[in-house]
């Protein structure tokens, strides 16, 4: 399996990452399942906050195996603070995994329950001087994960992300992306898990403090289908759907989950 094209089909998919990518089969990587009854309530856990500057968002883009939006982060603009982590982590850019139909497509999964798909907003310490840097770091990376269930009401917020998806049909295709506030995509209630893990692409560094928020936003089946309407492929070759775009939970190894919430 060749350095540059991992995937997730049977070839290039999760199961054969490790080959080029050792990390995968780390100690701590991620997603993983929750299951409630493991999880320690943490009555320490602070509440967590965003202030994000919906000047900072600059472009959408395809990348063949997931929908990205990328936001300005050469100081700190829009920063996510407080819940487990230690001062300001600056938003970098948000994506999306999601599944080939309404029943599957988040990484996490809670209590044996899948999600539609999973929003994961990936945040870094500035302290580390840049993002390579903080990669480096157990502390370098905050990711928020919000899960995205299927309902009768449309999320008019992700109204905006889909809209583009029609310039960003094909692998390698960006669009400008400007004005947007991220946390328009928030749930109402900021109770949330948090665990160490890691990036659930190679290399799966294991530099990631997850808050996991526990309560879904919700979209319309309508809206996950805009989703996979994207290629996989280059414009010039034939349409192959990007879709399941997920990695299956990994092993926990006595990792803890608490819980911000009882």
């Amino acid at each position: 399996m060749a350095q540059s094209v991992w995937g997730y089909d049977s070839d290039n998919g999760p199961e054969r990452w490790h080959e080029n990518y050792p990390l995968a089969k780390g100690d701590k990587q991620s997603p993983i399942e929750i299951n409630s009854k493991d999880v320690q309530h943490d009555s320490s856990l602070a509440p967590w906050h965003a202030s994000y500057d919906p000047g900072a968002a600059k472009t959408i883009l395809n990348n063949g195996r997931t929908c990205r939006v990328v936001f300005d982060d050469t100081f700190d603009r829009s920063v996510l603070r407080g819940g487990p982590l230690t001062g300001a982590y600056r938003l970098r850019q948000l994506h999306l995994h999601w599944g080939s139909a309404d029943q599957h497509g988040s990484e996490h999964v809670i209590d044996g329950l899948k999600y539609a798909a999973e929003l994961h907003m990936v945040h870094w310490n500035p302290k580390h001087g840049n993002f390579a840097g903080a990669l480096k770091q157990p502390d370098g990376v905050a990711v928020v994960g919000i899960f995205l269930k299927v309902g009768k009401t449309p999320k008019p917020e992700m109204k905006r992300i889909l809209e583009e998806i029609e310039n960003i049909k094909t692998k390698g295709k960006e669009a400008p992306f400007q004005h947007f506030d991220p946390s328009i995509l928030f749930p109402k209630s900021r109770d949330y898990w948090t665990y160490h893990g890691s990036f659930t692409t190679p290399p799966c560094e294991e530099c990631i403090t997850w808050i996991l928020l526990r309560e879904p936003i919700e979209v319309s089946s309508d809206q996950m289908a805009k989703l996979r309407s994207l290629s996989k492929n280059n414009e010039n070759e034939p349409m192959s759907p990007l879709v399941d775009n997920w990695r299956p939970p990994q092993p926990l190894k006595g990792r803890i989950v608490r819980a911000s919430f009882k």
